[in-house]
């Protein structure tokens, strides 16, 4: 079974040292393939190529914190949620910004792409100049970081990760409560029902045995509520 996935969003999906993806996303759908008896071919592919490749047949599965909404649904199909997100931001801590209407005016960075970009844009207006996008996230924090961006917006997970792994100083994270929380979903091409429903079953299973609250335990420290 070919998986790929975007290795650029940590805790979800990283390179590891042998640059072999690794994370969340990672240990689930192997979880999944075991319980299906698969094995499974996972390689890194990027944002867009990921939903390309998808589209094409090269790959069978996509999962990469992929939130399932409208527009995505009407050419691909997604599995049962597996994650429940919600979009944060970034800024410093001396930046007075409680709800997402405040970054109006700011230099903002996201990842092209995503759910927190599209959010971005509502605000900002599309083609402001002062939206800056970018391949991934994680290029999107250091323009933060570097001081050439005033805030960054994405996902609570990766963000959150952000600010616990960097090692700099000086940052929070805002939740807007009247942003509509997202969930994640694992990605196939559009029709194919056989697969969607082993993945499904792989899916309850695991939640089931308690292994889907063990990886969620070793990622974000708690049982997920």
């Amino acid at each position: 079974m070919k998986v790929g996935t975007d290795a650029a969003y940590p805790p979800f999906e990283k390179q590891g040292p042998d640059s072999k993806p690794v994370g969340f996303d990672m240990d689930i759908i192997k979880a999944i393939a075991e319980v299906n008896g698969w094995e499974l071919q996972i390689e890194h592919a990027g944002w867009d190529p990921l939903f390309e490749d998808i589209d094409k047949g090269k790959r069978d599965i996509g999962i990469s914190a992929i939130t399932i909404n409208d527009e995505r649904k009407q050419k691909y199909d997604f599995s049962d949620p597996y994650f429940d997100a919600f979009q944060l931001i970034m800024v410093p801590e001396s930046a007075n910004v409680t709800k997402i209407e405040d970054i109006k005016d700011m230099r903002v960075a996201v990842q092209s792409g995503t759910t927190g970009a599209d959010l971005a844009e509502k605000v900002l207006g599309k083609g402001n100049p002062k939206l800056k996008g970018f391949d991934d996230t994680p290029s999107a924090v250091e323009e933060l970081y570097a001081k050439r961006v005033d805030a960054v917006v994405a996902d609570n997970a990766v963000l959150n990760d952000f600010l616990k792994t960097s090692g700099k100083e000086g940052y929070k994270v805002v939740k807007d409560p009247n942003v509509v929380p997202e969930q994640y979903g694992i990605m196939v091409k559009k029709g194919n029902k056989e697969l969607l429903d082993e993945i499904n079953k792989g899916l309850k299973t695991i939640k089931e045995n308690g292994k889907y609250d063990e990886i969620y335990k070793q990622y974000f420290g708690e049982e997920k509520k």
